[in-house]
């Protein structure tokens, strides 16, 4: 796991402030897929917990497995007690059980490609639902955005993640269903949209900005620069589109 994959525990409070949660009709089309009530998941990066609490809170028995123990301790203050937690990167997981559900919030990007989808599907009962989803927050006023990319600019050219296999931004299907499509393992792949509009002082859009990785890895006198430079071309709040892109695939029975 790469360092900017490990960024995130030097902020995990930040992580928990300012990023937002996940909506119920989340929860709601994992579970139309799924066809049937799901019992026990598995949640790869489960960072401060952000998703675990969507399906802990509705009677899924979680196990929120997180490589960071700066992010698991903060998840542990914020989720219900049914949840397990164990501190183990994706690639390090070994389990003799199987979940009706593995899925992973805005975190399947910092998994290794390599045998990614073998090892899913061995966390899987037959059948089982598997779920990546999240998405970019951007700034709804172009305006806006083009007065913040010029101040990030000399920093940072973007702090978004491109696409890990490549897909151009249009195409139909975007990742991770590309590889879900390709996959032996994984069957009825689907890609679904839930649309998001936040609206949040500039403060804490700089806040934001303070939990993603292309900022963390900045020297710190940078990193300052660089919010700095941002505050001063932002309004008082700014209005955000952070659509959720949802994939859903199911464990073959036959693999």
């Amino acid at each position: 796991m790469s360092g900017r994959a490990l960024s995130f525990g030097v902020v995990a409070e930040a992580y928990e402030r300012f990023r937002p949660g996940y909506p119920v009709e989340l929860f709601d089309m994992v579970m139309a897929y799924a066809g049937h009530p799901v019992r026990t998941a598995l949640e790869i990066g489960a960072g401060t917990g952000k998703a675990t609490r969507l399906f802990a809170q509705r009677g899924v028995m979680v196990t929120a497995t997180e490589p960071d123990k700066s992010m698991l301790a903060e998840l542990r203050k914020h989720v219900p007690g049914n949840v397990r937690t164990v501190q183990a990167a994706f690639e390090d997981l070994r389990s003799s059980e199987r979940y009706g559900l593995v899925y992973a919030a805005a975190a399947l990007h910092w998994t290794n490609p390599e045998g990614r989808w073998s090892r899913m599907a061995a966390l899987l009962e037959p059948g089982g639902v598997f779920a990546s989803f999240g998405g970019p927050f951007r700034l709804a006023d172009p305006a806006v955005e083009e007065a913040v990319h010029a101040a990030r600019a000399p920093f940072l050219d973007s702090d978004e993640i491109p696409s890990p296999d490549g897909t151009p931004p249009g195409h139909d299907m975007q990742w991770p269903g590309t590889e879900l499509q390709r996959s032996e393992w994984f069957t009825d792949v689907q890609q679904s949209t839930i649309g998001r509009r936040l609206s949040m002082s500039a403060r804490d859009y700089v806040g934001h900005l303070s939990t993603i990785s292309a900022y963390l890895v900045l020297p710190p006198l940078a990193r300052e620069q660089v919010f700095s430079e941002i505050m001063q071309v932002l309004p008082d709040r700014v209005e955000m589109t952070a659509d959720i892109t949802v994939h859903l695939a199911r464990r073959r029975y036959e693999s």
